[in-house]
Order: structure tokens, then sequence, then C-alpha cells
């Protein structure tokens, strides 16, 4: 999540979130110098003003002591972004990460990712999948057991990607790393050997032609909307509360559905979060007068609580939220909102759960962006944004029924009646 305007991104082409592109050192400082001297900005940058090393295991010190002098000896700038990868990782953030990347880097988390897994019991177990894209195309499914990438074990997969500076074992380090090899790169196509319930291995090859990808996803309207059963409608944002342009289509989409009983709305494609300058236009559709809807806690500085204001004429009717691991940033912080502000009721999974606002650095030399997570958010009742869990939590062990989601939520809904000042009594 961004507050105001997206910062501008080096690099020209998209992937998974990242530019894919090498900047330019400066023809007047020679390249050890620039590596060192922009290394020294990025990790003094992220000492000051990273927002959570309150909840991270990591030696921030030592890491600076490891990779100063990789990027000391880094002998061009693809070694350097290497390096500085490294050190990131060593915070295990999805929400912190460069702007721009190789053929060897790691997709971004949840953009680039197509599975999401959970250690249990020592074993790595498929928790969700992104629907229609080529982990689901190529045969996995919810509840199988993945036991190898590649043909390296999938314990040593994450053992060369968790970060050597941190000072105790930490779940959500084992946990993040997991979900980055297996989000793969685009170096090559991911191989994944699972474990069947019979106890034979079967492998399945992704990343294949015929299916559909992360790094190319098919273009989708920035938002379409439906009526179901009942008088009810469903409005579905697809990947676009970055893009300005959504605000208008969405406005068009609820009027279309101005009349309906009941409004469900789906947020679970929204991987690549967005700004605020999307988001509260789109909440200040449902209320009446101006109400906080978020607070923040910068690392410096005093807490703030963001107010949004009503826009246009309000939606008043009963409202239901869908979200899921694809639910990222900016989405988190519309779910959060609404049912912070009483205005729905969330169904799903949890979400993303990435940390915090962020601010973007450029590291003068090298013209390397670098995003990190700069200042706490939080629901209006206290709650970490990265921890809130749905109202109706909803998970399928087995990924095969239909929407289970959107199924409860028009149930739920067609049985809770607007109040007289169009708020929703809220299921706990």
């Amino acid at each position: 999540m961004r507050r105001g305007r997206l910062c501008l991104i080096v690099g020209v082409t998209m992937w998974g979130g990242m530019a894919w592109a090498v900047g330019q050192t400066s023809d007047s400082e020679p390249k050890s110098v620039a590596f060192v001297q922009d290394f020294e900005l990025f990790w003094q940058t992220l000492d000051q003003g990273y927002a959570y090393f309150d909840k991270k295991q990591v030696d921030w010190a030592q890491v600076k002591a490891r990779y100063l002098p990789e990027a000391t000896a880094a002998p061009d700038e693809r070694a350097f972004i290497g390096v500085l990868e490294r050190a990131i990782d060593e915070l295990y953030d999805p929400h912190t990460h460069l702007k721009v990347n190789t053929r060897q880097s790691s997709r971004l988390v949840p953009t680039g990712a197509d599975i999401w897994a959970e250690w249990q019991d020592g074993k790595a177990v498929i928790t969700q999948l992104r629907p229609g894209f080529s982990a689901e195309q190529a045969g996995l499914r919810i509840g199988m057991q993945i036991v190898a990438l590649n043909g390296q074990p999938i314990g040593d997969a994450i053992a060369g990607k968790q970060g050597r500076s941190l000072k105790a074992d930490d779940p959500a380090a084992a946990n993040w790393a997991l979900l980055a090899v297996l989000a793969g790169t685009r170096e090559r196509a991911r191989e994944i050997d699972v474990m069947m319930p019979d106890g034979r291995l079967q492998r399945f090859l992704l990343d294949q032609p015929q299916h559909q990808q992360v790094d190319k996803p098919s273009l989708a309207r920035r938002v379409t909307w439906q009526r179901l059963p009942d008088g009810m409608g469903l409005i579905r944002i697809n990947n676009a509360l970055g893009d300005n342009r959504t605000v208008q289509e969405f406005d068009q989409a609820l009027a279309q559905l101005k009349t309906s009983k009941a409004l469900v709305l789906d947020l679970r494609n929204t991987p690549s979060g967005g700004n605020t300058d999307v988001a509260e236009p789109i909440l200040g559709r449902f209320i009446t007068r101006a109400q906080p809807y978020q607070r923040g806690k910068p690392v410096k500085g005093d807490a703030w609580t963001r107010v949004v204001s009503p826009r246009g004429v309000a939606y008043r009717q009963p409202m239901a939220v869908l979200v899921g691991r694809w639910t990222a940033s900016i989405g988190e912080a519309i779910a959060i909102g609404l049912d912070g502000m009483g205005r729905a009721t969330v169904f799903g999974t949890p979400m993303a759960r990435l940390n915090g606002a962020v601010f973007d650095l450029t590291l003068p030399n090298t013209r390397i962006g670098v995003t990190y997570s700069a200042e706490q958010l939080f629901h209006l009742n206290g709650t970490p944004r990265e921890a809130f869990v749905p109202n109706a939590v909803l998970e399928d062990p087995t990924g095969q029924e239909p929407d289970s989601a959107l199924y409860t939520a028009v149930r739920y809904l067609a049985g809770r009646p607007a109040s007289a000042d169009g708020q929703l009594a809220r299921a706990r």
C-alpha cells in the first residue's frame, strides 16, 4: 500500500510486480565505490526507517557485515542486484523488495506467485492456488504435499533461500522462503514433485506454453460486475487498485447495481496492491459521513488515523467482502476499512498479510529502486493489518468445492437486512 500516488518505477517491463531491467552506474565513479555507497545508503535507510524489526529475528548489523564485502567485490551491476536481493531476503518480508531484477531473481509474492503453501508438521502443504494459473492448470491441488522443486528436496531449496543472519529460528522465515522458492524465477520452468496419498511421487510440470503464466497474465477488465440471484449484485476488482481509471469503472458498475438488495465486493484478485487515490474513492461510495478506516504508526513521529469522506450517492445496502491470499496491500486496507467502519462482513481466508505502508528509495549511483515497509498499519480496533482474520474463515481442504466464499456470503446477506442507517451487523 502506498499513501498518495505511486512513485516512478525504474525500468520499463513489469514482471511479477518488478521492473525487469538493470540500471546504469555513474561513469564518474568506479563501480566498487558506487556499489559501496549505494549499499551503505540502502542499509542505513532501512536501519532507520524499516518499521518491522520488532517482529523479525534478523541481526541487521550482521547483514551489513556480511554483504558489504560482497557489494564491494561485485563485478557488475547484475551481481550487485544479487547482493541487495540477498540482503533484503534476510528480512523475509515480501513487501520489501527491489524494483529491478534479473532472470535469476525470485518472483514477488503474491503478484508473481500461483502457489500458496505452508509448513505443517514439517511438511510443505499447498493451502491455496491462484485460480486459472499455471500451478492449478498443471494439476496441483490444495492439500498436496510438496517434496521437491526442480529435483531438489524442498527443505534444501528453502535452506538456500533463507537468510543467514537470524538470531533465532522463526517459522515466519521458513514460510516466507517456501513461498519465495515456489514462485520460481524467469530462468527456468518449475518442476514440482508431490507425495500422493498412495505414497508414490508424481511430478508436475509448470510454466508450460499452454498455461496462464504470472509473467504474462491475460488482460482482464479492471472492474467487472454481475447480478446475482435474489436481487444481489457482485463487483470484482481485477488487480487494478493502482490504476486511477478503476474509480470511474467502479462507479459505472455500482450504478448498474444501485437497486440491488445487497452487494458482494470481490477483492481476491488484487495481488499487486495499489494506492489510496483509488481505494478511498471506492470506500467513499459506501458511507454517508466522514469516517476513520485505518490507523498507522511510522518509525518516527506520531501515530495517525486515516479518514475517508463520502463520495457521490452512497450505497446503503448490506455488503460482503471476499478476500484471500491474493488480496494484498491496499486490497487488505479496503477489507479492514469496511470491516472497521461496520460497513461489511469479510469472508474468505487470511489475506497476503503484507507488512504496512511502503516508502520508496532510489539509490543514487545505480538508480536501483528499493521499496520497504516503513509504517505499521492497523485495523481501527488495533489489530495489525497483517494479522487480520476474516469474519468468516472459509477454507476448502481439497480445493474441489465451488466458490464457497461467494456462496456463503450470498446466503449470509440474504438473511441479514440492512438496518436503518445502512450498516450491517457483523458476524463473529
